[in-house]
């Protein structure tokens, strides 16, 4: 299905991320992982894929809170036909409480990194006549929730970003949008949930209905083969109109 196309998602060595790698590589897109770290196990997950699916696979190290290696790892990439912008890092407390290095370094990731690959991914994808930015925004980029100020900020800003470079992209075989997902059950997630039953003195089924999913009508998380299933979704012909839009995967949290 997308053979011959090369996919690059950010903050992709686990959670949303490498789901949306796995999804991208069994559509037979040849995929590019990225993380901050640069160790043997990061590069050992490439190898997994390229193994698995028969697709080429590559590990770049980038920091995505920093403007030259957000913009580097692109370079580095060579081709970037799919260019998936998933990093991301969340912070909670009040506003009045909330430090300024935890909201600078969650607008750098979570947003201005969008832009800096983005700018740079461009145009590479006119030059070929054909490309997909598909950001990962949030359920949180179209409501909000109290003592997330940066996240919500943050994942409001990518959908109106989303927006602009599908204005800037429409009728040049390019297209933007942005996948907004509830929680998802990530290892991330995961390990938030003993906490959870200790603070509620609950047990985990409960936290996981009452607590986590309070918002989630469907009552499930969704999951990251589902993420990267839209993503896919997203890169095929069937959503060549499909552009400067949301589509929220998140059980019915902003239907509400």
């Amino acid at each position: 299905m997308l053979k011959g196309k090369t996919a690059l998602i950010t903050g992709s060595n686990s959670g949303i991320g490498l789901g949306v790698a796995q999804e991208m590589a069994r559509a037979g897109a040849d995929v590019i992982i990225n993380s901050f770290s640069d160790s043997a196990a990061d590069h050992a997950i490439a190898a997994d894929i390229a193994a698995e699916f028969g697709v080429s696979a590559r590990y770049i190290a980038a920091d995505m809170s920093d403007e030259a290696a957000c913009r580097a790892l692109i370079k580095k990439a060579g081709q970037v036909d799919i260019l998936v912008n998933n990093a991301g890092i969340q912070y909670v407390a009040p506003v009045e409480d909330f430090p300024t290095d935890k909201w600078n370094a969650i607008l750098a990731i979570n947003l201005s990194s969008v832009f800096h690959t983005t700018a740079v991914a461009l145009p590479l994808m006119r030059t070929r006549g054909w490309g997909r930015v598909i950001n990962i925004a949030s359920a949180h980029g179209l409501t909000a929730s109290p003592y997330k100020s940066a996240y919500v900020a943050a994942k409001h800003g990518v959908v109106g970003l989303t927006k602009t470079v599908a204005l800037e992209t429409a009728g040049q075989g390019i297209t933007c949008n942005a996948i907004c997902p509830g929680y998802v059950l990530t290892p991330l997630v995961e390990a938030q949930i003993p906490d959870q039953m200790k603070t509620h003195n609950m047990d985990r089924d409960t936290v996981v209905r009452e607590v986590m999913l309070a918002r989630q009508p469907s009552g499930q998380f969704a999951t990251s083969a589902q993420i990267g299933g839209t993503a896919v979704f997203l890169s095929t012909g069937a959503a060549d109109q499909i552009t400067g839009t949301t589509i929220s995967v998140d059980g019915g949290w902003t239907a509400l």
